[in-house]
């Protein structure tokens, strides 16, 4: 885990930084359906899980921007933006009706990434533990798959004044619409480091990567 310091005098948000974490502390959040029905297809025919392959485009997405890498770290009074950021996805257990939290490291080459990932779910699936270590993972950010529902609105509360900057990332069961299958998905920024701009441009920049990968794969 390496990172950089970011200046806090010559930032690019300076002005918007000291008002959203000095006056008016909050974060900005967005809930849009986007287009995976290419991803779907790829899924099907590769016979791969589409929700390790949507998960490692979503990783390639947050980690393609500096905006999305950013954290502040309390202890020391910095701001930070992380060389990688990883995913923390999660494991369902029908007998519980719990969750275990599961810290899979983020690699740019989609063959390690999946095999990785998978290997981390079947791991996974023997504990019933609920196993979040922030502190040995300051660099992971949270991405949750609410499968059972295809959702239209979704809100992650975090406390007031709490100044948490990784992205916090959910996204629901897709449905047919008009002949496309579409898939809620909902983004949430601390708006010291992102505005509306940088929420919707994680939507944009996920279709694009979809249609990449899904047209350069099959």
């Amino acid at each position: 885990m390496n990172y950089k310091i970011i200046d806090r005098e010559t930032y690019y948000r300076k002005g918007v930084y000291r008002h959203f974490t000095e006056d008016c502390k909050c974060s900005v959040s967005m809930t849009a359906r986007i287009d995976v029905t290419s991803l779907v297809a790829f899924s099907k025919e590769t016979d791969t899980k589409f929700y390790i392959n949507f998960l490692y485009l979503l990783s390639k997405v947050l980690n393609s921007r500096d905006d999305y890498r950013m954290q502040y770290l309390w202890q020391s009074d910095e701001l930070v933006c992380y060389d990688v950021i990883n995913p923390i996805q999660y494991v369902f257990h029908d007998d519980t009706e719990t969750c275990t939290p599961v810290y899979t490291t983020y690699y740019e080459d989609y063959s390690e990434f999946y095999k990785h990932a998978l290997e981390d779910v079947e791991r996974a699936k023997n504990t019933r533990e609920y196993m979040l270590d922030a502190q040995n993972h300051p660099n992971w950010f949270d991405a949750s798959y609410i499968s059972w529902l295809s959702y239209d609105s979704l809100d992650i509360e975090l406390p007031d004044g709490y100044l948490y900057f990784l992205p916090i990332v959910n996204w629901g069961k897709y449905r047919e619409e008009n002949g496309r299958f579409m898939m809620p998905l909902t983004v949430r920024l601390n708006h010291a480091v992102a505005d509306g701009f940088l929420v919707a441009n994680v939507y944009r920049l996920l279709e694009k990567e979809i249609g990449e990968f899904s047209k350069g794969k099959c």
